[in-house]
C-alpha cells in the first residue's frame, strides 16, 4: 500500500442538514443484481434460529467465534487519523458473520414495536435554532449530482430526505421488496444499541472490529491482500467509476449488495469492508495515540448545533472509490454523530462471551 496521496476526508455528518430539508425525495436506485458466490440472492437474510436473548441466555444464531490475540491495530499509510500502528490484544468473542440486514431488523421491530431515530420527530431541544416546521423525520440519502452539481460545494451529492428510513432506504415510493438479504441502513447509534440489546448482544468495540475485518493479516492492506481486487476478481461492494458521477457496477452491484456476495475474510466474515460502514462502540478519537482527544464533528445546521457525541465507523461502502474515499479497508475509520444514520451507514453485533471460542 502506498503512502499515501489519499482524496480528502469524508466528514460524514456534514451531509445532515436539517436546514436544508424541504421535504425532498430520492430517486429509487437502478435495480441490483447479484453475485452467485456465498450467501447472496438465495439468502433470505434470517439466519436459521435467529431470535431474541432468553432464559438460557443469548442467542448466537449467525454468529462466528473469533479466538483471543494479537494484532498490529491501524496504518502508518492511510488517512492521519489511522496512526500510529500499535499493538492490541482481544479477548475471545463472536460476532455477526455478515452486517445486520433488513429481515433481522423487521423481526426486532415486530418484536418490540421499536422506532428508528429516522422514523421520529427530531426533539427540539437537539436543535435548538432549526425552525419547528423543519423538525420532521427523516434522513440523509445520497442522491447523484446533476448539472455539476458537486462542483459547487462539499458533499451536495447528499441530501436531507423526509420519510427516509430503513423502510424507506432510498425515501418515500422506496420500500424493502427484494431487499431482506441487505443490510439494514439509516440507524442511528441508540437503534443499533438497542437491537443488539434484544438479542443480548453488544455492537463491537474498534479494536474487536478490526481485528475481525483484518480476519488474521494485519501485514496486508484489505483482507485479502495488498491489492483492491485480487486476480480481477471484485472482493467487496465499492464504487467504480467517476465519484460521485456514476457507479459503473463492475463488482456486479449498484448501491447495497445482499450481504455475502463477496468471499469471506479469514475468519469466516462477509462483507468485512464495503458495502455499508458499521458503527462500533468507541468514541471517536483523532489519533490512535496515547493523549489524543476527542474530535467531534461540526454538523452544518446553520449555527444551530455546533457538534455531537460522535462514534467510530468502520469498513468504508458502497459509495467508496479510488478517486474520493480510499476507506474499504480494516484500518480506515471515520466520526459519525450519534443522532444520525444515512443510506450507507449499518452495523454488525458481538457477544463477548469466549464459550466456544477457540483458545489463544
Amino acid at each position: 500500500m502506498k503512502s499515501a496521496r489519499w482524496p480528502g476526508s469524508t466528514v460524514l455528518a456534514l451531509a445532515c442538514a436539517l436546514s436544508g430539508a424541504g421535504g425532498g425525495h430520492a430517486t429509487p436506485q437502478a435495480p441490483r443484481t447479484a453475485q452467485a458466490t456465498g450467501l447472496c440472492a438465495g439468502y433470505g437474510g434470517l439466519p436459521p434460529g435467529f431470535g431474541p436473548a432468553g432464559v438460557q441466555g443469548p442467542n448466537r444464531a449467525g454468529l462466528v467465534p473469533v479466538a483471543a490475540g494479537r494484532f498490529r491495530m491501524g496504518s502508518d499509510e492511510g488517512y492521519p487519523e489511522e496512526r500510529v500502528v500499535h499493538a492490541v490484544r482481544v479477548d475471545a468473542f463472536w460476532i455477526d458473520r455478515h452486517e445486520v440486514t433488513n429481515a433481522q431488523f423487521e423481526r426486532f421491530v415486530q418484536a418490540t414495536g421499536y422506532v428508528t431515530r429516522a422514523e421520529r420527530t427530531p426533539p427540539a431541544q437537539e436543535f435548538p435554532g432549526v425552525a419547528p416546521a423543519q423538525l420532521r423525520p427523516g434522513s440523509a440519502v445520497f442522491v447523484p449530482p446533476q448539472a455539476g452539481e458537486h462542483l459547487r460545494g462539499a458533499y451536495a451529492w447528499w441530501k436531507w430526505v423526509d420519510g427516509a428510513d430503513w423502510r424507506h432506504p432510498d425515501g418515500p415510493g422506496s420500500d424493502l421488496q427484494g431487499r431482506g438479504n441487505h443490510p439494514v441502513v439509516h440507524v442511528a447509534y441508540e437503534d443499533a444499541m438497542a437491537y443488539a440489546k434484544w438479542l443480548g448482544r453488544d455492537l463491537p468495540t474498534e479494536a474487536q472490529w478490526e481485528y475481525a475485518a483484518r480476519g488474521g493479516r494485519d501485514d496486508t492492506t484489505y483482507p485479502w491482500g495488498n491489492t483492491p481486487d485480487l486476480a480481477g476478481r471484485s472482493m467487496a461492494n465499492t464504487w467504480q467509476g467517476p465519484f460521485p458521477l456514476a457507479d459503473q457496477g463492475r463488482d456486479g452491484h449498484k448501491g447495497t449488495a445482499p450481504v455475502g456476495c463477496y468471499p469471506v475474510n479469514g475468519f469466516g466474515l462477509y462483507d468485512a469492508v464495503g458495502n455499508v460502514w458499521e458503527w462500533t462502540r468507541d468514541r471517536y478519537r483523532d489519533r490512535h495515540a496515547p493523549g489524543a482527544v476527542e474530535n467531534p464533528v461540526v454538523v452544518d445546521l446553520q449555527g444551530a448545533r455546533a457538534a455531537s457525541e460522535t462514534r467510530v465507523i468502520k469498513g468504508g461502502s458502497f459509495l467508496c472509490a479510488p478517486d474520493f474515499c480510499v476507506r474499504y479497508r480494516p484500518a480506515a475509520r471515520q466520526p459519525q454523530d450519534v443522532l444520525l444514520g444515512a443510506t450507507h451507514i449499518g452495523f454488525r453485533t458481538v457477544l463477548n462471551d469466549s464459550k466456544g471460542a477457540a483458545p489463544d
